[in-house]
């Protein structure tokens, strides 16, 4: 059963001049490994995070680095979870699909119990 969705864009240059403009943006956002990646993913990887969520309704927000955006080997973008975010997953299915294009990052999650 579907418990929740959420889905999320961000402008990649706006992004881009929020984390220029901001010291200790990126590191209060995105993990040791996330940090590595290029913009692009980063705007995925944070619009995953928000997406995520709004589809677990989450009133007070969510640690950022509770909620790890990791690849497969096969590429495939999945959450590892870390903190208070685990127990609030509770074993739930977390769907993750992230994109970035013409400027513009997009995820959407969709979190699915049993």
């Amino acid at each position: 059963m579907i418990d929740g969705i959420g889905i999320d864009v961000v402008d990649i240059e706006r992004f881009k001049s929020s984390l220029d403009r901001t010291p200790g943006l990126l590191e209060k956002l995105f993990t040791p490994a996330e940090r590595t990646k290029p913009i692009a993913s980063l705007a995925a990887r944070f619009a995953a995070k928000e997406a995520l969520a709004k589809a677990l309704s989450a009133e007070k927000g969510l640690a950022w680095h509770d909620a790890e955006v990791v690849n497969l080997e096969n590429g495939k973008p999945v959450f590892l979870f870390h903190g208070a975010i685990a127990d609030l997953i509770d074993g739930a299915d977390v769907h993750l699909s992230l994109s970035h294009d013409a400027g513009i990052a997009s995820a959407m999650v969709v979190v699915e119990r049993s």
